[in-house]
């Protein structure tokens, strides 16, 4: 039931979630620890935005001058584009200006910039945005956000979910430096997982394994099953399982080797059941040894391995090769996924009480673990680099 909150965001297109301030600056100075000059003299777009509310923009616009930006660019979607269950209402940073229009108000997309010398004691922050309605929507698939795209060197958001694999295209179509937010199954998309096979995306230096929470509007339905906090500090806000950021922005972390044991001593000394004592099991589909936890990978073994898509949080592109995926990722010039297990297999999963619909040539990884089939959930196939066979 892990995914079922962002399932049920997902039908009802109720993705209106906001970031945290603080995630977001545990991210960015991630990469400023690594280039403290990564942002200097760069636009920043953050579209899927909602200003006023936006921790981005607060973010962005209260650092302007310590990253040395030349632009800051956010955009919001109109309140008539937004789910029906979403109550929207204008702010008196809106109401009270000279600009609103109450027709626009619904109908229209905002966009907030902020420039550099814009003030005259050439101290720019977040007072100093300036703001305008959009021609359209704000929808980033419109020509008018198109081009504010083209105009910009880094984008920064955290779209709707349902759009990942749309908004990563849109993203990559520019070849623009970006930082996104997503879900971590996302790893295996087929849109995605190439891009992160061949170095082009990355996952974010840091990760969230055990959720995320993000402030959510006061109309935000609660899944039947959410059991997780509903506020923190008087803010209404929902816990987002397996989150994690992408980007092609570098970062220190990913070049940090992951420490391993050796194959005999992870049997000897590794605090995982499913390896101490018991050694790796081989996949009846595909030769490469299933390994559960990336921290019991040998650092002795040459040949392909499959790991929890979690592994990318530890994933060093010096250190190992990434090879594929279980599913929807080019493992060799063959396949071009891992091949289908064995009916016979399929007649063992299912004699052993397996569940779930199985059709021939389903890319799942399976091993037989004490006699018994067992399909394996998402892997991505590795191999360490250096090693000979």
């Amino acid at each position: 039931m892990a995914n079922q909150q962002l399932g049920d965001a997902k039908k009802a297109k109720n993705d209106e979630f906001y970031t945290q301030y603080h995630d977001i600056e545990q991210e960015m100075n991630a990469y400023i620890d690594h280039n403290p000059k990564v942002f200097e003299g760069k636009t920043i777009l953050l579209p899927c935005d909602d200003p006023e509310w936006s921790n981005f923009t607060k973010y962005f616009a209260q650092n302007f001058e310590k990253l040395g930006l030349k632009m800051l660019t956010s955009t919001s979607y109109a309140p008539n584009s937004k789910p029906a269950n979403i109550i929207s209402q204008p702010t008196l940073f809106e109401t009270e200006s000279p600009l609103y229009d109450s027709i626009k108000a619904t109908s229209n997309g905002k966009i907030f910039t902020l420039h550099r010398d814009i003030s005259g004691d050439k101290r720019i922050n977040y007072d100093d945005l300036e703001w305008k309605y959009l021609d359209g929507d704000g929808d980033f698939r419109s020509a008018e956000i198109r081009r504010l795209r083209d105009e910009a060197d880094v984008i920064i958001t955290n779209p709707p979910f349902s759009l990942f694999r749309e908004f990563l295209a849109w993203v990559m179509e520019a070849e623009k430096k970006f930082v996104i937010i997503g879900n971590m199954n996302a790893i295996t998309y087929k849109e995605t997982f190439p891009l992160i096979k061949e170095n082009k995306v990355w996952v974010g230096a840091t990760n969230f394994n055990e959720g995320m929470y993000f402030k959510v509007p006061e109309g935000f339905v609660y899944g039947p099953t959410y059991k997780f906090e509903k506020e923190i500090d008087g803010v209404k806000v929902n816990r987002v399982p397996g989150v994690c950021w992408f980007t092609n922005v570098d970062h220190g972390r990913r070049h940090q080797p992951l420490p391993l044991m050796t194959w005999a001593d992870n049997i000897k000394f590794s605090k995982h059941k499913e390896v101490k004592s018991v050694g790796y099991q081989k996949y009846v589909n595909y030769d490469a040894i299933e390994v559960p936890f990336a921290d019991a990978i040998p650092s002795d073994y040459t040949g392909a391995m499959g790991v929890p898509i979690s592994f990318l949080n530890k994933y060093s592109p010096e250190q190992f090769e990434i090879l594929g995926t279980s599913d929807n990722g080019l493992i060799d010039d063959k396949y071009k996924c891992t091949p289908g297990l064995s009916q016979e297999f399929v007649d063992d999963y299912y004699r052993g009480g397996g569940k779930g619909a199985y059709q021939a040539g389903n890319p799942t990884a399976g091993i037989y673990m004490n006699g018994e089939a067992k399909m394996i959930y998402k892997r991505i196939f590795i191999r360490h680099k250096g090693l000979t066979q």
